[in-house]
């Protein structure tokens, strides 16, 4: 856990993220909310360009619950093999479909409580679906968010709730979502968990990790 900053600019933060990814969007390729659903489950584990590598040819043949359900757990378990954890992830998807077709008429709820009923949908996922594909306010925390926030003050946890609640209190409900695509992409592009580019980072003056670490660099 990172120590309590005495005051960190939020607003300053903000800004500077905005000015880098002015155009931070959901990186999984989906053209409906329950495309999204499915690639969003496949991506625990996985990067969103092996999920868009898989989903390319999968979404052309199967593009609604009921397609996905002419198909055995073996069979889409071959489609998705090149994701992590397939098998798994196989069964949850058809129990899923399975569920939105008797439930909800084979549309995507847009209620987190409906969401997370939903096998292999956490709260992750529904926070994902529901400001991607809804619009709803929402502020997922994944390894890039969770290690961005922390290091740069806006968060104080190494439990990814606790950091949500953390974030959702610090920044305006109307820049939720595209705060948490601009903590992502800064995740994948500068602020690696090995090796972050601090000295090349436009947040270093208002970050406590990025100032420590160049001031470690310049010691060494």
């Amino acid at each position: 856990m990172i120590k309590k900053a005495k005051q960190v600019p939020v607003e300053e933060i903000l800004s500077i993220l905005q000015q880098m990814y002015p155009d931070a969007h959901c990186e999984l390729n989906y053209r409906n909310p329950f495309e999204l659903l499915i690639a969003t489950i496949l991506s625990a584990q996985t990067t969103d360009r092996q999920v868009n590598i898989v989903t390319h040819d999968l979404f052309e043949e199967y593009q609604t619950p009921e397609d996905f359900l002419t198909l055995t757990e073996e069979e889409l378990a071959t489609k998705i093999r090149g994701i992590g954890l397939f098998r798994n992830k196989s069964k949850n998807i058809l129990k899923t479909c399975q569920l939105l077709i008797s439930k909800y008429g084979g549309q995507v709820p847009n209620k987190r409580e409906e969401l997370e009923s939903l096998p292999g949908v956490g709260r992750k996922t529904a926070n994902v679906v529901l400001s991607n594909a809804f619009s709803i306010p929402a502020l997922a925390v994944d390894t890039h968010v969770q290690r961005v926030s922390n290091r740069l003050g806006l968060a104080n946890s190494k439990n990814p709730l606790e950091t949500e609640k953390q974030l959702m209190k610090k920044i305006p409900k109307e820049r939720w979502i595209d705060t948490h695509h601009q903590l992502i992409w800064h995740g994948r592009r500068v602020c690696h968990a090995r090796n972050p580019k601090c000295d090349q980072c436009k947040l270093n003056g208002v970050c406590w990790y990025g100032k420590k670490a160049i001031k470690d660099n310049k010691m060494n």
